[in-house]
């Protein structure tokens, strides 16, 4: 990597209890602000506290390295995006209305945080490599929720998808895509972007909405 790391990980329970939470807020939210716009590595801790309204040497108060915030930063936009599908999948038994609300709301927050999101789904290679085990294990719990909605659908004769897994990569990729190019400049709101996806999901599994 090409930052030094200082200090202790974040992820320790010492630094974890001395955190101030409103400035760890503005750092992680400059961040990903940074990493966006710049990218990983055309980003310094300088643009952060900057934007945090810190010292650079602010930062290493609260994390270890540059490559922490990141890490971060990933594990909580994953986590954050898997909670939200686990809770707007609640209640929903229907094979059909699970993969339309699944995807609106996946794509949607795409949208919605779509700094946060394109760091958590563009920048992740950066991260060492115990990390970035760490948030391929939650990328792959994602993954494993569209699977489902998909593997009952056609258990029910609902999907005509002859093959499940490269189906969820190629719906998972459309929500993902979301963070690329969105821009609130644009004219589409984030709850239009995600029932234009919603629909295209379910005509890609032969499915009506």
């Amino acid at each position: 990597m090409p930052h030094t790391s200082k200090g202790t990980s974040s992820s320790s329970p010492a630094r974890r209890q001395a955190t101030d939470p409103t400035t760890v807020d503005r750092l992680m939210r400059a961040a990903a602000q940074a990493f966006a716009e710049k990218g990983f590595h055309a980003t310094t801790t300088r643009d952060i506290a900057s934007g945090a309204g810190l010292s650079p040497a602010g930062v290493y108060v609260h994390f270890g390295s540059k490559e922490d915030l990141l890490f971060n930063l990933s594990r909580s936009g994953h986590q954050s995006a898997l909670n939200l599908l686990r809770v707007a999948l609640e209640g929903i038994e229907h094979p059909a209305e699970r993969l339309a609300v699944a995807m609106n709301r996946f794509s949607a927050w795409h949208a919605e945080q779509y700094q946060l999101a394109k760091v958590v789904q563009y920048e992740h290679q950066h991260l060492t490599p115990e990390h970035r085990a760490e948030v391929l294990t939650l990328r792959k719990d994602i993954d494993a929720v569209l699977q489902e909605v998909l593997e009952c659908g056609v258990a029910d004769g609902v999907f005509e998808v002859v093959d499940i897994g490269d189906t969820a990569l190629a719906l998972s990729s459309m929500a993902v895509d979301v963070a690329r190019w969105y821009s609130p400049a644009i004219k589409r709101t984030p709850a239009e972007i995600g029932a234009t996806n919603a629909a295209l999901a379910l005509r890609l599994v032969g499915s009506r909405p």
